[in-house]
């Protein structure tokens, strides 16, 4: 008679332990006093500091890596795909003025190879630290059916906190504010679809150099360029705070790029204005835009364009801002103005 286990239907508890020994470390570095739980917790538990604010409000943005993971899969590039993953939740919360407080993540996989989860988990736990976040939870599902036996899936969850009278809203901005944009690192999480489609069609090789120019890329194949993980912000802003800059919006420059983006910071009876031309944009846009013969305004609604974070801020910051980036040597750029109009967003 056969002998039925969980091991003969594909799942390994034997990896399921090994993976918790291997990211245990990386996990606990994250931590801090607010962190009441460990490993061995079905949930996670967070002191909230309610007497450092008068009016706190909690924070929250779920968000994925999305088909990025499939160039992951045909690169083994996975090393980075955890601040893929930490950038696009904490990236959103910050947008409403919120400093992160933890953070969970879930990955899902057909086969449970713990070296992988550990690398996914070490750059997850990296990312957490560099926005003073804790990685208080997570999930490691290994579901062969579910999933190919080389698939890798996640998702993110993060919690953060602001005060509620500096909760920010597109009533805040006004008639002649400044647009400002904060440089990517790349293509970031977003476009991959597309991306993916042109590498197909146009038979472009992952592992070939494409002799770019730029020093940030001209020792780089095409897949490591492309698997550029997503800019962390939160430093930056918290940065302009420090130097007492009000920002009356922030728009984190994901799927639906310029557009989409910013039109949800701007009132009704506003245009955002982008000026062209006013920042670098990076070589690994001009040529895939050149490869698939793509228009430049759907070039502007599919990508970043090499800025993964707008801001508006009053004119009368405007020269204490610029000061700030050419003293830190921050890649910020005036990129636009707010002026009368419907809620639209104008590139020219």
């Amino acid at each position: 008679m056969k002998k039925y286990s969980y091991k003969s239907s594909g799942v390994s508890l034997q990896n399921a332990g090994r993976t918790i020994e291997l990211i245990k470390k990386p996990v606990m570095e994250t931590f801090n006093k607010n962190v009441l739980n460990d490993l061995s917790a079905f949930a996670g538990l967070y002191s909230l500091e309610k007497d450092k604010f008068s009016r706190p409000v909690l924070v929250s943005s779920t968000d994925g890596v999305g088909t990025k993971l499939l160039l992951a899969k045909q690169t083994g590039l996975y090393a980075d795909v955890g601040q893929d993953l930490v950038a696009m939740c904490i990236n959103d919360i910050i947008c409403c003025g919120a400093a992160p407080l933890f953070f969970l993540d879930y990955i899902a996989c057909g086969k449970l190879v713990p070296e992988t989860i550990e690398m996914i988990v070490c750059s997850i736990a990296a990312s957490c630290i560099e926005c003073g976040a804790s990685l208080i939870g997570g999930e490691t599902a290994e579901m062969p059916g579910m999933y190919k036996k080389d698939d890798i899936d996640l998702a993110g969850f993060a919690v953060g906190i602001v005060e509620k009278q500096s909760i920010i809203n597109p009533q805040q901005v006004n008639e002649g504010d400044i647009i400002f944009g904060i440089n990517s690192s790349g293509l970031h999480s977003n476009g991959f679809s597309l991306v993916r489609k042109i590498v197909k069609d146009k038979k472009l090789d992952l592992g070939k150099n494409y002799s770019f120019k730029a020093n940030d890329l001209k020792n780089k194949n095409l897949g490591k360029i492309l698997m550029e993980p997503t800019r962390l912000y939160y430093k930056v802003l918290k940065n302009l705070y420090a130097k007492k800059i009000a920002l009356n919006g922030i728009a984190h420059i994901t799927g639906g790029g310029f557009y989409e983006n910013i039109n949800r910071i701007i009132p009704q009876n506003l245009d955002a204005i982008i000026m062209q031309n006013t920042w670098p944009v990076s070589e690994i846009f001009t040529f895939l835009k050149e490869a698939a013969e793509i228009q430049t305004d759907e070039m502007f609604k599919v990508f970043n364009m090499g800025i993964g974070m707008v801001f508006i801020a009053a004119a009368a910051y405007k020269e204490s801002i610029l000061y700030y980036a050419k003293k830190t040597g921050e890649g910020i750029y005036e990129i636009g103005e707010v002026v009368k109009g419907s809620g639209k967003v104008r590139i020219v």
